[in-house]
């Protein structure tokens, strides 16, 4: 008998749906991080609206934690968006809005900065005509991060009027090679100081763990750092060694929470874990010991001054976060914080040993009248355009 279709009630109703609207953006590594890229005046001035329809770009919130219908990756480190604007701040050549996306529920953090993606601002910023820019040479690209409320400062190199986006530099955690972009961190300290507590280290009294020394440190990001061993870590796992202990990650949340009330960036446990989850980061750290990187790479001890893993959206980052490095410089760089003595010595240069290799991270402090100033912390990073064009959405975001 030859297949009969069923008819649906109500198939001859038509029903009225809406068409697609195209935004301008362009998607981009920066870092060991990437992101959708736009320009302030192209998106809704409503904050609320705004952010319903960045999520949609994105595919959040996603029941089945994939994004697959957006262009975020299902990782906190592809679930990004950034927003650019010529800057009215003197001395400023734009401004620089960060949001980290949740990837299963209707959240977009704004509390702080991604320092991976700050790499390409500046070419972004340049490729749109927000910056005047040589010829040939490097671009002195003058950013205002408002997360944060700091100033960076980018090096992009120039070729021929363009950004010179290949090359040879190598950064541990990206696949390819690219062209080198230097950043600085101006005064990265946070609000409240660098230390929020004026101590190097406190103790948090956190319920079902008992007490766990940590540094709170606000430098770039606000960061809690606590010893590999506190944890029963050694501070050379990898994601998946990580990331497959619910129960650890749970404790480390836990902790993490704690510390965002203890350095006052979160008023209770609860505002922390739920709305609070793009900072402060946790990071766990140790000696400098020998291990296989996720790439299969060897890192010697004796090319490290710290092993650190830290995480982020309550997941372990599968290299460095960007303020994560900047934070752990300026700790290195004042005495008496876990950084610091695990190192034994202050140092104004550290190399990180991370779960895809190593980056290094220089930074210059002050004491002024019985606290530390962060100067300036200096990195490199790399960026590159993935893709350009415009992203579409439902023009009925509910």
């Amino acid at each position: 008998m030859p297949f009969s279709r069923i008819k649906l009630e109500g198939e001859n109703e038509v029903k009225q749906w809406g068409k697609q609207i195209k935004i301008p953006a362009v998607y981009m590594r920066g870092g060991t991080s990437k992101g959708i890229f736009f320009l302030k005046e192209d998106l809704p001035s409503d904050p609320s609206e705004r952010d319903k329809l960045l999520l949609r770009v994105v595919g959040s919130p996603d029941p089945y934690g994939q994004q697959i219908d957006g262009m975020g990756a299902a990782t906190s480190s592809t679930s990004k968006v950034v927003i650019i604007s010529k800057s009215n701040r003197l001395g400023c050549d734009v401004d620089y809005l960060f949001g980290q996306v949740a990837i299963g529920q209707p959240l977009i953090d704004w509390s702080g900065n991604c320092g991976n993606l700050t790499a390409a601002v500046g070419p972004f910023a340049i490729d749109h005509g927000l910056v005047d820019a040589p010829k040939d040479g490097v671009a002195t690209v003058h950013i205002w991060q408002e997360n944060i409320g700091k100033e960076i400062i980018a090096h992009v190199p120039m070729k021929d009027g363009e950004v010179q986006e290949l090359g040879d530099f190598v950064l541990d955690g990206v696949a390819f090679p690219a062209s080198e972009i230097k950043l600085e961190f101006l005064d990265p300290g946070g609000e409240g100081g660098v230390l929020p507590t004026g101590n190097p280290i406190d103790i948090l009294h956190v319920p079902g763990i008992g007490e766990v020394e940590v540094t709170l440190i606000n430098a770039g990001n606000p960061s809690v750092f606590i010893s590999a061993s506190s944890m029963g870590l050694t501070g050379t796992e990898l994601q998946q060694d990580i990331n497959g202990n619910p129960d650890l990650l749970a404790r480390l949340e836990w902790i993490r929470a704690h510390g965002a009330v203890a350095m006052g960036v979160a008023d209770n446990i609860e505002y922390a874990m739920a709305k609070r989850q793009h900072t402060p980061k946790i990071a766990f750290l140790a000696e400098p010991a020998g291990y296989t990187a996720s790439s299969g790479k060897v890192v010697r001890r004796e090319e490290i001054d710290l092993l650190a893993r830290i995480l982020s959206m309550g997941k372990l980052h599968h290299a460095m976060t960007g303020t994560g490095a900047v934070a752990m410089a300026a700790a290195a760089a004042i005495p008496g914080t876990i950084v610091s003595n695990i190192l034994g010595r202050t140092v104004s240069e550290i190399r990180i040993g991370h779960p895809s290799g190593i980056v290094r991270v220089g930074a210059a402090v002050e004491r002024h009248h019985h606290s530390w100033m962060v100067k300036k912390v200096v990195m490199s990073r790399s960026a590159r355009r993935l893709m350009e064009g415009f992203v579409l959405v439902p023009n009925i975001i509910d």
